[in-house]
């Protein structure tokens, strides 16, 4: 009996993003674009979307080399994921977790 294979699908790829580094909420306010550095980015790369069955990968890779610097799972949007930033429809708040249980967050343009 041959097992189901599922195949990874890129959904969208966007050649350049900014990430930058950012410290946990202080209160229940949401994230504001404005107050972080814009004109200094902690990292410049791409982002791919990509699905793989019910899951889409948000991928943030080295523009030549295509070396993953950190990826979120997305089970569902709205979720923990992926969380909006208040005063921009440009940027967004990306959660990441990894294999040690780890939290990262980087603000996303």
């Amino acid at each position: 009996m041959a097992s189901e294979v599922e195949y990874e699908s890129i959904l969208c790829v966007k050649p350049d993003v900014n990430v930058y580094r950012i410290p946990p909420r202080a209160s229940n306010r949401g994230y504001r674009a404005a107050d972080w550095k814009l004109d200094t980015p902690d990292w410049t790369g791409r982002m791919r979307i990509t699905a793989k069955g019910k899951v889409a990968y948000i991928k943030l890779e080295d523009k030549v080399s295509g070396e993953l610097f950190a990826q979120a799972p997305v089970e569902e949007f709205p979720g923990i994921a992926v969380e909006t930033v208040s005063d921009s429809s440009r940027y967004f708040v990306l959660r990441i977790q990894d294999d040690n249980g780890s939290k990262r967050f980087f603000f996303l343009q």
